[in-house]
């Protein structure tokens, strides 16, 4: 560990189903969760038996400013809603120079929400975008 260095990343790149869909800014929700089933065993009052019984997986949202890619994400995603077919997807933590830190690639990915950016001329705030992926499990690759 001494000869390596902490890296800080500055976005994430992203493609679905081989078409890339440019950087964001945030990745939230990239996790999983080992669900358990309790039992209670007849005669034994000293602990409940906690048994594995499947791997949950949380929904991935990426966010970034408005940008040129956002009218490349939304017909992604009108076209995949409208097959409703599975496909993969990999997100990269990207450092300011452009170097892979990690890879995440995701396995049967829909998209389940985009969201736009809020219409205000009294505020100030930069206009994001906000895509929801659900998906069946990933694995980790280094950069």
């Amino acid at each position: 560990m001494a000869d390596e260095e902490l890296t800080v990343t500055t976005c994430w790149g992203v493609d679905v189903g081989g078409k890339m869909l440019g950087s964001f800014i945030t990745c939230e929700g990239l996790g999983m969760e080992l669900v358990m089933e309790q039992r209670e065993e007849g005669g034994n009052n000293g602990f409940v038996w906690q048994l594995p019984t499947r791997v949950k997986y949380s929904n991935v949202k990426l966010s970034r400013p408005i940008c040129q890619d956002t009218g490349e994400a939304v017909s992604w995603l009108t076209r995949i809603v409208q097959k409703a077919e599975p496909v993969g997807a990999t997100i990269r933590a990207l450092t300011a120079d452009g170097q892979n830190v990690a890879v995440w690639t995701l396995q049967g990915v829909i998209p389940v929400r985009w969201t736009g950016p809020s219409m205000s001329t009294d505020s100030a705030k930069v206009a994001t975008e906000t895509i929801e992926l659900a998906h069946h499990g990933f694995t980790v690759g280094k950069g």
